[in-house]
């Protein structure tokens, strides 16, 4: 009997005894009872099965196979990735400091963070790595190498590279340190008296942050009026969301209210201290990416009418999540509670509880909604995000896009435009010009980007179902498909503005980090732009708030 298996039936005959004494309470028998069947099982197979089997590996599968039942959000956290999880929830962890991604048999360095140990030994965005300590790193996943690259803060990594336009390859030798990530990558002035603050993630100590950053703004500014950018914020931790909200409501509101099968997961959480600004004018920018954390700050900016909300319909995530630990330094992510902001909505727009037959997750149907009341007597409705109060569309990007995003072509332009330019314009003073889109428009001439348009796509199955019932059609339809790729040849110029804003995000990306990248992704930002008006039409902001005015 292996160590690995003798382990696992200590620790369970643990868990049994445990579970044992609660055995005739409602609903732990069942645990109890299914969890003996399940040790019984996995000591048979292990000890009769023919050929050797991996009991750490099954395990894990049986685990990841249990838990997909319940929730995307409920996830099982082997040791190995401690340190990932480690930065969802602090921004922090030992390592190097750089985006990675895959790039066909290799990783490569998608973005170093500024100050950090990559940087600071003069790895680029680009830079293949071929060897992590001696050891070739071909053929393997992003998690793979990341697993490698993090690890304990003062340990000496050494790497090999392959970079565009060198002969041979690199290598660096650098010491990994404690990576903290800012959650506030970027503040400014975006208009007269309009600040700006972008939050990322909602992580330890980002409320503080964020307090910061707009402290910064107001002493060197003039600052009328405030913008929180939420947007693409996937949410975070549920106690910095409140104290975010606390920097701009009074002492003792409550932002979020949770209920659970446990007694104990029915708490109120309410603000704390005095409130940084209750009187500054707010926006809040949301899109459908926006969830969880960011969704109770903005619900409960638009419950208390203590902010506008501007942008896309959010992504829908009212459910809590709390950690608890395991054997062997693992961890399980449970969600134990739905969450409420302070109308009484909860915001979850998918119902795990109730799937469909082929097990699929439907959305909360519109007939099902429930109208809430905001403190000043606007109509808001739970099960499906938070609905904006002003909805600004951004143009959906075209298929060409997509397909140069994912061909990393852009991506490989900026690492080519790189090598020939020591330095560009500064962040807001560069611009795409026509010279430099026409070459990278000769950069992809030799570069396979091929892509399907939805027209393209119903016009080849129409030609599909001519042929057996319109055979003197089909030849029609096949000259339109002629004319239709003509066209499609110059979408490449049709889509340029697309384009250029992607070339040109990523450009700063390389020269000003992520900064620059931000600062890149406000111009022409429409959403952004309806947010500044509306700062500066007082009669407006107040009668969106007070609902004497209709915001659309």
């Amino acid at each position: 009997m292996n160590k690995v298996f003798k382990k696992f039936a200590f620790w369970s005959a643990v868990g049994i005894i445990s579970i044992s004494s609660f055995a005739f309470v409602s609903g732990y028998f069942e645990v109890s009872k299914n969890l003996d069947i399940f040790t019984s099982l996995f000591r048979e197979v292990n000890i009769y099965y023919v050929d050797e089997t991996k009991p750490g590996e099954m395990i894990e599968k049986a685990i990841d196979s249990m838990l997909e039942d319940l929730d995307p959000y409920t996830t099982y956290i082997p040791e190995s990735d401690i340190e990932d999880f480690r930065f969802q929830t602090t921004g922090q962890y030992g390592g190097i400091g750089a985006m990675i991604r895959k790039k066909g048999d290799y990783v490569i360095i998608a973005e170093p963070y500024k100050g950090f140990p990559a940087d600071k030994a003069g790895l680029r965005a680009g830079d293949k790595l071929l060897e992590i300590d001696g050891k070739s790193v071909k053929g393997k996943s992003t998690q793979d190498v990341s697993s490698v690259l993090k690890g304990q803060p003062g340990v000496e990594v050494s790497v090999l590279i392959e970079r565009p336009g060198t002969e041979k390859p690199i290598e660096k030798t650098f010491t990994r340190e404690e990576v903290k990530v800012k959650s506030v990558p970027y503040e400014g002035m975006v208009d007269d008296g309009i600040a700006y603050v972008r939050l990322t993630r909602f992580t330890r100590n980002c409320a503080s942050e964020v307090e910061e950053a707009i402290t910064r703004l107001i002493d060197e500014n003039d600052v009328k009026g405030l913008v929180l950018d939420l947007r693409g914020n996937p949410g975070g931790l549920l106690n910095e969301s409140v104290r975010l909200c606390n920097l701009f409501i009074d002492k003792n509101l409550e932002v979020v209210s949770t209920k659970g099968k446990i007694k104990d997961w029915e708490k109120s959480y309410k603000t704390s201290k005095e409130p940084f600004d209750k009187e500054i004018p707010l926006v809040v920018l949301i899109n459908q990416s926006s969830a969880s954390a960011s969704e109770i700050v903005s619900g409960t900016m638009q419950d208390l009418d203590r902010g506008v909300v501007i942008g896309k319909k959010s992504f829908g995530k009212g459910l809590v999540q709390q950690t608890r630990k395991l054997s062997y330094n693992s961890q399980v992510k449970v969600t134990v509670a739905k969450y409420y902001t302070p109308s009484g909505r909860c915001i979850q727009a998918l119902d795990y509880a109730h799937r469909n037959d082929d097990g699929s997750v439907g959305k909360v149907p519109d007939s099902l909604k429930t109208a809430f009341q905001t403190k000043n007597g606007r109509t808001v409705y739970d099960g499906g995000g938070v609905d904006p109060d002003i909805v600004v569309e951004r143009e959906t990007y075209a298929e060409i896009v997509g397909s140069l995003l994912s061909k990393q072509l852009i991506f490989d332009y900026a690492t080519k435009f790189v090598l020939e330019n020591d330095t560009i314009d500064a962040p807001g003073d560069y611009k795409i010009t026509e010279e430099l889109y026409e070459d990278f428009v000769a950069f992809l001439s030799d570069k396979d980007y091929e892509y399907e348009t939805h027209t393209e796509k119903e016009l080849a199955e129409l030609i599909e179902k001519a042929e057996d019932e319109y055979a003197d059609f089909k030849v029609d339809l096949e000259e339109l498909q002629k004319k239709l790729l003509s066209y499609k040849e110059d979408d490449i110029h049709k889509y340029q503005s697309q384009i250029s804003e992607l070339i040109l995000s990523e450009l700063m990306a390389r020269y000003y980090y992520q900064e620059g990248r931000v600062i890149a992704s406000l111009a022409d930002d429409v959403v952004l732009n309806e947010a500044i008006s509306v700062l500066h039409d007082s009669d407006r902001y107040e009668g969106i708030l007070s609902g004497t005015l209709d915001a659309k």
